[in-house]
């Protein structure tokens, strides 16, 4: 195998920055060959999708791939209630489509609580990566019991710029996002969160029965 090529279907466009993560996993659990992300985006079509269904049966239509991460948000619901939610909307597109190898990722409360731990990269996104503004990141086991996470690591890029008035009003800081999760080479901290133990005991399932271990770029 020359390449893993993966597809995020995810529920909006900031959560690209989970694509870092979802590399770093394969890498993680023994993928040594290429791998080729990309995100379904489905918000330019002239008619866009409504129902997880659609948008799955459109994300394979126009983005062929071995692997489909299909991301939901838990937001307050148990995380059992959005693996049934994608697993029934699968079931109605798999009558009409061939299903590739899936993979659920549903955070918790939401994608940006699992950006809330590295304070160095942090502050690199922000352009200011030697301020020294106190910076109060939770602690890594909490971060999934934030009401908003989104909110809290806005609050952090923006203290983190160092930046106030006219400037901080101009600091796009849902930007500062997607670089922060390209910023970050290690998401080992992660593995103290429930949500991401599950992600990551689901992937490594899937290469090992896949053989994609076994695989390298000279293959």
């Amino acid at each position: 195998m020359k390449e893993l090529v993966y597809t995020l279907l995810s529920d909006g466009s900031s959560d690209k920055a989970l694509m870092p993560i979802l590399t770093w996993l394969l890498r993680e659990n023994q993928v040594n060959c290429a791998i080729q992300p990309q995100w379904a985006d489905l918000g330019r079509l002239r008619e866009v999708p409504k129902t997880l269904s659609q948008k799955i049966s459109k994300s394979l239509e126009l983005y062929h791939c071995d692997l489909l991460f299909i991301h939901r948000d838990a937001e307050r619901e148990p995380r059992q209630n959005r693996v049934i939610e994608i697993e029934k909307a699968l079931e109605e597109v798999q009558k009409s489509v061939i299903i590739p190898v899936h993979v659920c990722v549903i955070p918790v409360r939401m994608l940006e609580a699992w950006l809330l731990f590295d304070n160095l990269r942090l502050r690199e996104a922000a352009d200011n990566p030697r301020g020294r503004q106190t910076l109060q990141l939770p602690n890594i086991h909490t971060v999934e019991q934030l009401s908003d996470p989104k909110e809290v690591l806005y609050q952090l890029l923006r203290e983190a710029s160092g930046l106030n008035g006219r400037r901080l009003d101009k600091f796009r800081v849902n930007e500062r996002i997607h670089r922060l999760a390209d910023l970050i080479d290690d998401f080992s901290p992660l593995r103290a969160l429930s949500a991401f133990q599950e992600l990551e005991a689901e992937i490594q399932q899937v290469v090992e029965i896949q053989g994609w271990n076994s695989y390298s770029e000279d293959s």
